[in-house]
């Protein structure tokens, strides 16, 4: 019985972690990453159609994505119900070459050569989902303004 590794190309110099690595990763941070960051992220997983690397996490992560959070996005025809909460790491920031930080900044570890924004927008946590669907319309407002920068036509970014 044979087994293969997907994705493997013996003849080839580049491996397939090299090949990832040549997509922008963007990081979005929020204290609980239960709404704002997981919203960010799911526009930007669904609008970059894969082009993107997509990272969430939370400096305090809560016990699941806030289910007016869930509501809104998949009014969107976005589903993030199997989103779990996770937790910041440093080499979750590492990895990225965007870090979007929501609320939490002073709580995101500082590396050089990375490009950092913070993004100001009101906490969903605890708001029906009347109340957190301006904040999901701003959050893709943004998201489209990040693609555009991160992946203009001519094929060259502005990640750092």
């Amino acid at each position: 019985m044979t087994t293969e590794t997907a994705g493997h190309t013996p003849d080839t110099n580049e491996s397939a972690d090299d090949l990832a690595r040549k997509k922008p990763s963007v990081l979005f941070v929020c204290v609980h990453n239960a709404g704002r960051s997981q919203m960010a992220a799911a526009y930007l997983n669904h609008l970059s159609e894969g082009r993107i690397e997509v990272l969430s996490a939370g400096s305090q992560p809560a016990d699941q994505v806030n289910p007016a959070a869930v509501a809104a996005m998949k009014e969107e025809g976005i589903d993030i119900t199997a989103e779990t909460p996770k937790i910041l790491t440093t080499e979750t920031v590492k990895a990225s070459d965007v870090v979007v930080t929501m609320g939490c900044g002073d709580e995101c570890p500082y590396f050089p050569g990375k490009r950092y924004e913070d993004w100001v927008l009101e906490d969903p946590a605890g708001k029906g989902v009347e109340s957190v669907r301006p904040i999901r319309d701003e959050i893709k407002g943004r998201i489209e303004q990040l693609i555009s920068e991160l992946l203009p036509i001519n094929g060259t970014s502005t990640t750092a």
